[in-house]
């Protein structure tokens, strides 16, 4: 007969996999929760910078109201989302089915979409900042072409328009990687059977193809949601710290980044700022899985 194991064993048993984790609870906790929980501490008073400050209750979110800018860098956070998340949705699998097929060279190809990945933000938005300046290769190229120079880095709407060009042309690869993984799951019977039944490319492409990586089109369009409402390092290095002209080019991370850094920084504010962009990032991404979950019923 089984003798049952010593209470100390099973002490043991029970507690061996919390000193596995241990370690990363502890990472986690220092460098995540407890920052966000002070983040939400600071969002109902007034520190600065350089003090503390004392609770204020619900008066920064009540500044946002009468904030202009707050509504200025929402808008445009919104338009953001709006604008990007279609293209990266769309864009990537199309690339993902022309770079899936066995062809010659092929490789070259999927390497060089990916690269954008792999590189600099800081690197790929400064060459895009050369390439649209009123002397850069785009403005050479119009020249030529007698369009006359476009000012895409001095109007505030072709600034907002540019990063987001850029923002969709540095994701493509990552999210094409995405769906290869996806399409690679998809069975080539179903491809040959809509193929005997005369479908063309466009209707197995919206029949076969969409439907089968369904799923996977979900969670890029959560991913690029989340990404493009927190947007920062493409607007600031093509728009700089002002956020364009007269401010207009703002988002909500960059105000938060303006309004809590510096000596005179209002920490509390940017605070709420940066609880109000993370319900809302929240918020989109539920949103994304409940339309995926109405589709599914």
């Amino acid at each position: 007969m089984r003798r049952a194991p010593a209470p100390a064993v099973r002490t043991h048993r029970a507690t061996s996999p919390w000193l596995f984790l241990l370690p990363g609870l502890a990472v986690v906790s220092a460098f995540g929760l407890y920052p966000f929980l002070t983040t939400v501490h600071q969002a109902f008073t007034d520190a600065r910078t350089l003090t503390p400050g004392t609770w204020v209750g619900l008066d920064n979110f009540r500044r946002m109201l009468d904030d202009e800018q707050f509504w200025v860098a929402l808008r445009n956070s919104g338009l953001y989302v709006a604008l990007v998340v279609p293209f990266t949705v769309l864009l990537p699998l199309l690339l993902a089915l022309l770079v899936q097929k066995p062809l010659k060279g092929v490789a070259f190809f999927r390497a060089a979409f990916y690269t954008p990945v792999v590189a600099s933000v800081v690197v790929v938005a400064l060459i895009w900042g050369w390439m649209l300046d009123d002397r850069g290769l785009v403005n050479g190229i119009l020249r030529v072409l007698g369009a006359g120079p476009v000012d895409f880095l001095g109007d505030a709407w072709l600034l907002l328009l540019s990063a987001m060009a850029l923002t969709v042309w540095k994701g493509l690869g990552y999210y094409m990687v995405i769906y290869l993984a996806a399409l690679g799951n998809v069975p080539h019977e179903l491809h040959e059977a809509a193929a005997v039944d005369g479908a063309g490319a466009l209707r197995r492409f919206v029949g076969v193809t969409v439907p089968a990586v369904r799923s996977t089109m979900v969670l890029v369009a959560a991913l690029s949601s989340v990404s493009a409402f927190k947007v920062f390092s493409e607007v600031y290095l093509l728009a700089g710290p002002t956020g364009g002209p007269a401010g207009q080019d703002t988002t909500l991370v960059m105000l938060v980044q303006r309004t809590g850094t510096g000596l005179a920084g209002r920490v509390g504010y940017a605070s709420a700022l940066s609880l109000v962009v993370f319900v809302i990032a929240l918020l989109l991404m539920l949103l994304v899985l409940r339309a995926d979950r109405k589709e599914d019923r």
